[in-house]
């Protein structure tokens, strides 16, 4: 879990303090959740950032608090049982197409293309309850989700496929954002007779 951590802030998806991941452990007929620490970087976590909880949100183990975004991870385990990795992230460009009303458009290479943008739920205060609700119920049959005006969601059957399919959202609207620039931005008079 550090180890993914810290690959995700090396990426660039989590700058700050920002963002937080958690995994899903099997524990005694039940389930415990591993998530990382509030007010701490993924660039700096460690195995004393981790905090464990159980199913229904109490702290088992671990200094600090959990992650503000607790309610979430576990609303998200409730509803989809086979997931065991959420990735949560402030990419710059996916970030910023949550504030553009801009949509994402689903590109090839992460698995069957059902609808053609990325899903988007509306814009709920990060850490409430509502926000909790609505992520979850937007990934009831997707993968991956855009907050709108927050960030990005994945979810995946352990937490490097969530990371690796947070790495393909902000990709996919970095390559969004060039085809936009470059529909839509003329090529400057001067650079035309320039070719």
């Amino acid at each position: 879990m550090v180890e993914i951590a810290n690959q995700i802030y090396q990426n660039g998806l989590t700058p700050g303090k920002s963002g937080n991941i958690s995994t899903k452990i099997r524990c005694n007929g039940n389930y415990q959740v591993l998530i990382s620490s509030t007010g701490v970087s993924l660039k700096n976590i460690s195995l004393e950032d981790v905090i464990v909880i159980d199913d229904k949100g109490n702290q088992v183990e671990g200094h600090g608090k959990p992650s503000s975004e607790v309610n979430m991870h576990l609303e998200i385990y409730k509803k989809r049982r086979e997931v065991s990795g959420i990735v949560h992230t402030h990419s710059p460009y996916a970030t910023g197409f949550s504030f553009s009303g801009e949509k994402i458009p689903h590109l090839e290479g992460f698995g069957k293309i059902k609808k053609y943008y990325l899903n988007e739920v509306d814009y709920a205060t990060p850490g409430s309850m509502e926000l909790a609700k609505i992520a979850s119920n937007g990934l009831e049959n997707e993968d991956m989700l855009i907050l709108k005006n927050h960030g990005v969601l994945a979810i995946g059957t352990d937490l490097n496929e969530a990371a690796l399919l947070a790495e393909f959202v902000e990709n996919s609207a970095k390559t969004s954002f060039i085809t936009l620039i470059l529909i839509r931005e003329p090529i400057p008079a001067h650079l035309k007779h320039s070719r």
